[in-house]
């Protein structure tokens, strides 16, 4: 069972990836706490908790049973309404110091869970229990927490790292097949901007992962944090190198905002906008055609990707929200080579309207796509 150890001047955490924890929950959670007591709130979704709500609970004894507060699913309930909701059902249940949250759903529920214990009492500590993909392998990992406003993706929010990330993939078992390609993508930029190994593996066991292999997930799962984990101990405020993992996400913010966070999961998002920045790289001369286009087969090969509409000048229009941006400067991080990325700070509009013209020319042209593949064998609901 692979076990990651993130390590920052301000947290050190256990990121534990395997088979069964959801079944070792309360005992890690006493493990985590020593001999302080606690009181445990878990937040989730009603979905989530319909599929594997009886088995965390069988973990728990009768006098430790933890408060289960639900929220809506969806990028569109991450927002301050959610979270004065949770808030006032927190100081209704009577949370105190001593309250233990637990982010029990995928990256919406750990981001909002995180922000909570963030500021509820002027902090309380919590733990990840990701459930979906994108999860394990990206948001759950770090300390970055925080909700949407109108005006763009996660501008307001907190650093604040878990007690610990304890990824059970058993819960990937019930993903549907467009969420585990959307949370692949995710992996797909891990290998883009720093382990080429990892971007091997993605080429030559697409089979495998895409079944629901437990063991090929689990290796992506484990490379993909290992990445993440390592940028993160090395730049822990994203002052610098921490930046490399928003590749694909500044165009992919734009294109979440302007759909009204309806139309794509975040992966997907994220897969049109990694597409973006490799044209970028390619216009630039940063990256050769070759690889450039191994990078984009990669992408497409785990797809399909939701198409969406919206015009390429409002994408553009929308990237100046982007809160990677400095000065009025936009930042993108663009590919040199497969496990190599640098950060361009003097993209032009001009530029970024090019590589978003190219980028939806090219969605039309592989058609109209469907969220599930025949014969994918993945049609389980969430």
């Amino acid at each position: 069972m692979p076990s990651i150890q993130l390590k920052t001047p301000n947290a050190s955490y256990e990121i534990v990836i395997g088979s069964g924890l959801i079944k070792t929950l309360p005992a890690r959670l006493k493990k985590l706490k020593g001999s302080k007591p606690f009181r445990p709130f878990l937040i989730t979704s009603p979905e989530i908790w319909g599929l594997w709500g009886r088995q965390v609970l069988s973990g728990f004894g009768k006098q430790e049973q933890p408060t289960v507060l639900f929220i809506p699913s969806g990028e569109k309930h991450k927002r301050l309404r959610t979270l004065e909701v949770l808030l006032e059902q927190l100081a209704a249940a009577g949370a105190d110091r001593d309250a233990l949250l637990i982010a029990f759903g995928g990256g919406v529920i750990g981001d909002i869970t995180g922000f909570l214990a963030a500021i509820y009492m002027r902090g309380v500590p919590y733990v990840q229990s990701p459930t979906t993909l994108l999860a394990q392998v990206d948001s759950s990992v770090g300390g970055k927490t925080g909700v949407n406003l109108e005006a763009g993706k996660n501008l307001v929010g907190s650093f604040n790292h878990p007690l610990a990330v304890l990824a059970d993939t058993d819960l990937l078992s019930t993903l549907p097949d467009a969420e585990l390609r959307a949370g692949l993508q995710e992996s797909i930029k891990a290998g883009v901007i720093r382990d080429p190994k990892l971007f091997r593996y993605l080429e030559s066991n697409a089979e495998a992962i895409l079944s629901g292999d437990v063991k090929a997930l689990t290796q992506v799962v484990a490379s993909s944090v290992r990445v993440k984990a390592d940028v993160v101990a090395k730049d822990e405020r994203e002052s610098g190198l921490r930046m490399i993992l928003n590749y694909g996400h500044t165009l992919g913010h734009a294109i979440e905002a302007a759909t009204g966070y309806k139309q794509l999961l975040h992966g997907e998002a994220v897969g049109w906008g990694s597409i973006a920045a490799t044209r970028l790289g390619v216009m630039r001369g940063i990256v050769d055609k070759a690889e450039a286009e191994r990078i984009i087969h990669l992408i497409l090969r785990y797809g399909p990707l939701t198409r969406f509409k919206a015009a390429p000048e409002k994408l553009v229009s929308l990237t100046a929200n982007d809160k990677k941006n400095r000065s009025g400067s936009l930042s993108f991080v663009l590919p040199q080579k497969i496990g190599e990325v640098i950060i361009v700070r003097d993209v032009t509009r001009d530029e970024m309207l090019q590589a978003a013209e190219w980028t939806i020319a090219l969605m039309r042209k592989e058609g109209a796509k469907k969220r599930e593949k025949p014969g994918s064998g993945r049609k389980k609901r969430r």
